[in-house]
């Protein structure tokens, strides 16, 4: 992972990989991904009565949401981009956990934007980033 201490961090966060900008949201910024541990081992098999009751499909998501918040912990600013809705929604489960589990890097946090990253090139999300960037001056 690149060095990120005291830098301003664009993460993009899906259910599938989260993606970590620590060189700026320059064109063409390359950035560290991270993947939720395997769920292979986990029972897909749910009725919908069990989904409630321990038989979850997201036992992996503190895991991930864990290795996120280490990934991005000494950042100097962050701005998270999310994707999803209701229980989906990733960017809620991210800003939750950090906000729950670690308070000082929830406080580094100066924006969050919903958008439909699955169907955005990295040039449109860093484009994204740029435009909250000069909209929000600090």
């Amino acid at each position: 992972m690149a060095e990120i201490s005291e830098k301003f961090v664009v993460v993009t966060v899906t259910h599938d990989e989260a993606r970590v900008w620590a060189t700026g949201t320059t064109p063409g910024s390359t950035p560290d991904k991270i993947v939720p541990p395997s769920r292979s081992n986990v029972h897909h098999h749910v009725r919908r009565g069990q989904h409630h009751h321990m038989h979850r499909i997201h036992e992996t998501e503190p895991e991930y949401l864990e290795s996120i918040s280490a990934a991005i912990a000494d950042a100097g600013t962050i701005l998270l981009i999310g994707h999803g809705k209701g229980k989906a929604d990733s960017l809620v489960a991210i800003v939750q956990h950090l906000e729950r589990k670690h308070p000082t890097t929830a406080h580094k946090v100066i924006g969050a934007i919903h958008a439909d990253l699955p169907a955005m090139t990295e040039g449109e999300i860093l484009k994204l980033a740029r435009e909250w960037f000069a909209a929000h001056p600090r």
